[in-house]
């Protein structure tokens, strides 16, 4: 990236963002209201499971 200037798409970015996002439609993860971060990664986990079992049992097209 030498001798790029100003804005500068970052690579897969979007995948962190999206991520984000499906975190953020999770009530209890739309904000910092946590005390120890074990409780917070904890809730991450439990948010990603649920949408990856979703997912498998969506019949397929």
């Amino acid at each position: 990236m030498s001798g790029t200037e100003g804005f500068v798409v970052l690579k897969r970015r979007w995948v962190v963002e999206r991520t984000f996002a499906w975190l953020g439609k999770s009530r209890r993860m739309a904000k910092d209201y946590e005390a120890l971060v074990e409780t917070s990664e904890n809730l991450v986990y439990e948010v990603m499971i649920r949408l990856m079992v979703r997912r498998l049992a969506k019949p397929s097209p």
